[in-house]
């Protein structure tokens, strides 16, 4: 049986582990191919952190960072299919599950926002 996601190890754990894949994905790695990591993904265990954890660390408004991409819904598809995967691999519980829900979530409005999905 796997943890469930309790702590900032955790998210780190879950967010490294998901950017290395989104890194060697054919779809995403181009979008990604501008990010300064050492940046973004401190920014990333802040963002999941207060989502999941409560601890209000990030500061910002992620959808100003994603609406200048060049990206579709297909983008979309694929980082949730490598965002759930990468947690079901690595946890399982109420968080995890949790986890997953969001990034749904969050894909949607952005798909929305963006003018991505239909009205």
């Amino acid at each position: 049986m796997k943890k469930d996601i309790e702590s900032r190890a955790d998210i780190d754990l879950l967010v490294n582990q998901f950017y290395n894949k989104v890194n060697q994905d054919v779809l995403l790695a181009p979008v990604f191919s501008h990010v300064d990591w050492a940046h973004h993904l401190p920014i990333m265990y802040n963002f999941w952190s207060s989502m999941l954890l409560g601890d209000q660390s990030y500061q910002g408004n992620p959808f100003q960072k994603h609406i200048h991409l060049a990206i579709n819904s297909t983008h979309f598809n694929q980082w949730l299919t490598l965002f759930t995967e990468t947690v079901d691999e690595n946890f399982e519980g109420f968080k995890a599950d949790e986890v997953k829900s969001r990034a749904r979530n969050i894909a949607g409005v952005f798909q929305h926002k963006m003018g991505l999905l239909a009205q």
